[in-house]
C-alpha cells in the first residue's frame, strides 16, 4: 500500500498556511477532528464525574474512553493510564512518590541522552533523600547509548533507571528491552521517557520492559497534556501525596484535581486519527500498528533524503547517526550559529527551530554547550516537496545554492 500523505494533510487546517513544518518534535500540528472533539466537549453538558445526571455520565465517559484509547496506543491496561498536565509534571510527581521508598546510599541512574524532564526530577528527588545519582554517557560520534553503558553503573543498590526510548534532540532509540532486562535483574525499576518515541513508533510498553512509560499527546496530534502508563498492580503499591477526600483508587489517586475533560476528549480523537491514517481493518490496536508502520516508513524515507542532502552541504555536521533512530536530525554549521539558520529558513516559510530543547545534558555531551543545533523533525504530514524546500533553503544558507 502506498502511503497517501496528501490525504493525511487534508485533515490539518494549519497546513493551509503554506509553512513547511519540521518542528514536530516540539509539538505536531493538530487535525480538525481533534479540535472538534475538544470544542464539542467544552460546549456539551458536563459536570464532575458521576453516575446520576447526564452531565456526570458524560464526563465519566470521556475519561474512560481516553484511558481505553491510550491503553490501545501503548499496549497497557486502561486502569494503568494516568493523566496529568504534562509528562514533566507527572515525572516529578512519580519521582517524589518513588523517593519515599529510597534510603541514603540507594542509587538512581540517569543518562546524558535524556531530555531534562527525565533527568532533573530524579536528580532532585535523590538529593532530597540522600540517594546517589549515577550518570550514563553515550558515544558522541554515533549517538549510541548501549546496554553495556548502563550495565557499567548498575549495582545492588540501584533502585531506578530513567532512560529515554528516543532522544528528542538527536533521535537515538536505545535497546530498551536489553536495558530493562539488566535493570530488572538488579531488582530495580525502569522509568522510560517515551515522549518522542510514541510519536513515531508503535508502542508495546511490556515488550519494551518499561515499568513506567511517559508520553505527551501533543507530540502525536493531540492536545497539551501528559500520560504515564504503568501496571495497575505497581501503581497500587505507591502512595502519592494527595487530598484526603480524593479517590484512592488506581489510577485516580495519581490525578490531582479535576481532569481536563475537553483535553481527554482530544486525546481519544488523536488516537482514533492515528488508527485511521491508512485504511485497514481490525480493532483499534491492530489499526494503530498498521498506521504507525506505514507512517514510520514514510518518515524514515524522508529522513534518508534529508541526511543525504545535508551530507552534500559544506560545513554541515549531522549529529544523529545511531543504528535505530527516529526521523529527527540535529545539524550544526562550521562558521555560523544554528539560530541564524533557523531565522533564515523562517523567512522562506520553513519552520526548523534551533536550540537544545531542554536536552541540556545531550547538547553538552556533544560539545555544543547549551546552544544545541538546528533540529529537523519529520512527521506523518511531511512531503517530499517540503524536504526540497528545506534542503534548498539550507543550500542557500551555506552558500552552496
Amino acid at each position: 500500500m502506498t502511503y497517501d500523505v496528501d490525504a493525511v494533510r487534508g485533515h490539518f487546517p494549519s497546513l493551509a498556511s503554506g509553512t513547511a513544518h519540521f518542528d514536530g518534535p516540539g509539538g505536531t500540528q493538530v487535525p480538525a477532528a481533534v479540535a472538534d472533539a475538544v470544542r464539542d466537549a467544552l460546549t456539551s453538558s458536563l459536570s464532575n464525574r458521576g453516575a446520576v445526571t447526564a452531565a456526570e455520565r458524560a464526563a465519566d465517559s470521556i475519561v474512560l474512553d481516553a484511558r481505553r484509547a491510550l491503553a490501545d496506543l501503548l499496549g497497557v491496561e486502561p486502569t494503568g493510564v494516568v493523566f496529568g498536565r504534562s509528562a514533566t509534571q507527572l515525572t516529578y510527581d512519580f519521582a517524589r512518590t518513588l523517593a519515599k521508598t529510597w534510603r541514603p546510599g540507594d542509587e538512581v541512574v540517569v543518562t546524558r541522552l535524556d531530555h531534562d524532564a527525565n533527568v532533573r526530577p530524579w536528580v532532585q528527588a535523590a538529593e532530597a533523600v540522600g540517594a546517589v545519582v549515577r550518570w550514563v554517557g553515550f558515544d558522541p560520534a554515533t549517538g549510541e547509548l548501549t546496554p553495556d553503558d548502563v550495565a557499567a553503573v548498575l549495582s545492588e543498590r540501584t533502585r531506578l533507571v530513567a532512560v529515554t526510548a528516543a532522544a528528542n534532540l538527536i533521535g537515538t532509540c536505545p535497546d530498551l528491552p536489553a536495558i530493562a532486562g539488566l535493570v530488572h535483574a538488579r531488582g530495580a525499576l525502569c522509568y522510560v521517557d517515551g515522549v518522542h518515541y510514541a510519536a513515531h513508533r508503535a508502542v508495546d510498553v511490556t515488550a519494551l520492559g518499561a515499568d513506567f512509560f511517559a508520553c505527551s499527546p501533543y507530540k502525536f496530534f493531540g492536545p497539551h497534556c501528559g500520560v504515564v502508563a504503568a501496571r495497575p498492580e505497581l501503581l497500587d503499591r505507591l502512595r502519592p501525596d494527595k487530598l484526603l477526600p480524593s479517590s484512592d483508587a488506581v489510577p485516580e489517586r495519581f490525578e490531582l484535581g479535576t481532569l481536563p475533560y475537553e483535553l481527554l476528549a482530544g486525546c481519544t480523537a488523536a488516537v482514533d486519527f492515528i488508527a485511521d491514517l491508512v485504511p485497514s481493518r481490525g480493532d483499534r490496536r491492530t489499526r494503530l500498528a498498521r498506521s504507525l508502520a506505514e507512517a514510520g516508513a514514510h518518515e524514515d524515507r524522508l529522513r534518508e533524503r534529508v541526511e543525504a542532502g545535508l551530507a552534500a552541504l559544506p560545513g554541515v555536521v549531522v549529529r544523529s547517526r545511531a543504528a535505530r533512530r527516529t526521523p529527527t536530525l540535529l545539524a550544526t554549521f562550521a562558521d555560523r550559529p544554528a539560530a541564524d539558520a533557523h531565522r533564515f529558513l523562517a523567512g522562506l516559510g520553513v519552520s526548523a527551530p534551533a536550540g537544545s530543547f531542554y536536552a541540556l545534558e545531550t547538547s553538552r555531551w556533544l560539545g555544543l554547550g547549551d546552544t544545541g543545533g538546528l533540529r529537523v523533525g519529520l512527521a506523518a504530514y511531511t512531503t517530499d516537496a517540503e524536504v526540497d524546500r528545506l534542503l534548498d533553503g539550507l543550500a542557500r544558507f551555506t552558500g552552496a545554492g
